[in-house]
């Protein structure tokens, strides 16, 4: 029974899972919009839209606190300076999936883009 354990494994131990998915997340972020499979853009559509509402505070320790979370100073600073204004009248639902059609040729998954509104 998988009663209270949420999200993907993705094949990962749990510290490899984190990293990925903050790689994945620092990605999005950085440029806006990416391509990957459904699955993994599902997964990280919640941690970037908690790292926006995080940023929209606007105060030094929600800034401390995605530079923890991001471990990266440029993606911490785009989302508190640029992301984050965007966004000061949403009040969540800032990305948003589109299914491409395509299929992944090695394994067949589909492709999405993430990107945010």
């Amino acid at each position: 029974m998988r009663h209270l354990k949420k999200g993907k494994k993705f094949n990962r131990k749990k510290g490899e899972r984190a990293v990925f998915l903050r790689n994945l997340s620092n990605n999005l972020i950085r440029r806006g919009k990416i391509e990957t499979t459904e699955t993994r853009a599902k997964a990280i559509r919640p941690t970037v839209e908690k790292l926006v509402t995080l940023a929209k505070k606007q105060n030094l320790a929600s800034r401390r606190l995605l530079f923890s979370r991001t471990r990266d100073r440029k993606i911490s600073q785009k989302l508190f300076e640029e992301i984050a204004p965007r966004y000061i009248d949403r009040n969540g639902g800032y990305l948003k999936i589109i299914k491409s059609g395509k299929f992944r040729k090695r394994d067949g998954a589909q492709v999405s883009i993430i990107e945010f509104v």
